[in-house]
């Protein structure tokens, strides 16, 4: 569940210095939790998505445009027609590090700040992308199944054997902060960790998780495990696809729980289908919430984009995303402003 805050925007002639003379109006088009909830209600008026479901597009732009606020999902894409419904609004706040659900552009061209929620949701994505893949190396889900089903009859040499996952070569796409997280939790499985990313890290943090850089071909062709930890852009889109897949091992297989668009689904569902690669682990898919049928397979492991779900790390994101909004109407810089730009 991943969020987006916005408020009133403050008429043109008034120094964004000043404070709302009244409680800004904030539409929440989902529940959210106790904490921030009562944090946005101290400071603002607002009203809740009563749920259940999600308000349908039309509803949201009729939200946005009277309400001086509105809290949205990530599946919401904030785009120029939305924004044009809304002349009111004045900050959005973003409640995902990703934030390819935003027209940054046409934020700028009316003055918009827009905020994401970097730093407390890393440990809780690291935690999930290692769920993944010791599920999907080990068929957990599988045996799961089987043991379920009361259809389990005696212990057998060659039932379920998976792939060993200590000691392999760990290929991780993307070395930011989740990444580096990643990493971090590999050396407890005497891993050889090694890293493709836009940009090398600095030599001491190398040292200290011991990972070492390749580019991105070399790191496809030597790793057993390859985890994305990209943000999706127009250099990241589909940057696995069918060349990529056939430089993996046979043996390989890949986790992603960054953006479903970075990975070229049909190649994959052709790799899988053809053998090339062992298997795959998705928390993320290109067009969500579809899933094709190719992907449902014994050695696809998948989660419903759940990468940061656990009740402490969503309830900062949205704490993060409420006080982005009450900092700017009190007239301070938002903590996490991916624009700064438009406060000048």
């Amino acid at each position: 569940m991943l969020l987006c805050v916005f408020a009133a925007r403050i008429a043109p002639h008034i120094s964004h210095t000043h404070i709302l003379m009244t409680r800004p109006r904030i539409y929440v088009a989902h529940a959210l939790f106790e904490a921030p909830r009562a944090l946005l209600a101290a400071h603002c008026d607002a009203e809740f998505w009563p749920g259940p479901g999600r308000p349908t597009r039309d509803e949201l732009q009729r939200a946005a445009a009277n309400a001086d606020g509105l809290v949205c999902v990530l599946t919401d894409r904030i785009d120029e027609p939305l924004l044009a419904a809304a002349p009111r609004l004045r900050i959005v706040a973003n409640v995902a590090v990703g934030y390819d659900n935003l027209d940054l552009a046409a934020l700028g061209r009316r003055k918009i700040a827009a905020t994401n929620t970097p730093g407390v949701l890393d440990e809780t994505t690291a935690d999930l992308a290692w769920a993944l893949l010791l599920a999907v190396t080990r068929r957990v889900v599988e045996a799961d199944a089987l043991a379920r089903s009361g259809k389990w009859v005696m212990w057998d040499l060659d039932q379920f054997c998976g792939a060993d996952v200590w000691g392999k070569t760990f290929g991780i796409v993307g070395f930011g902060r989740i990444g580096q997280a990643v990493a971090r939790r590999a050396r407890g499985f005497r891993m050889r960790v090694i890293y493709s990313s836009g940009h090398r890290v600095p030599a001491e943090i190398e040292r200290e998780l011991g990972a070492e850089y390749r580019t991105l071909d070399a790191l496809l062709a030597e790793s057993d495990f390859i985890s994305l930890h990209v943000p999706l852009n127009d250099s990241t889109r589909h940057m696995i696809s069918a060349p990529q897949f056939a430089a993996m091992k046979p043996t390989a297989y890949i986790i992603n729980t960054s953006r479903g668009p970075v990975i070229d689904e049909a190649a994959l569902i052709a790799a899988l289908a053809a053998g090339r690669i062992a298997g795959a682990a998705l928390d993320v898919y290109e067009r969500e919430p579809e899933i094709p049928d190719g992907l449902r397979r014994p050695n696809v492991v998948m989660t419903p984009h759940i990468g940061s779900a656990s009740i402490e790390t969503r309830t900062k994101m949205a704490t993060i995303a409420v006080e982005n909004v009450i900092e700017f109407f009190a007239g301070r810089r938002p903590p996490t402003i991916l624009n700064p730009e438009v406060l000048s």
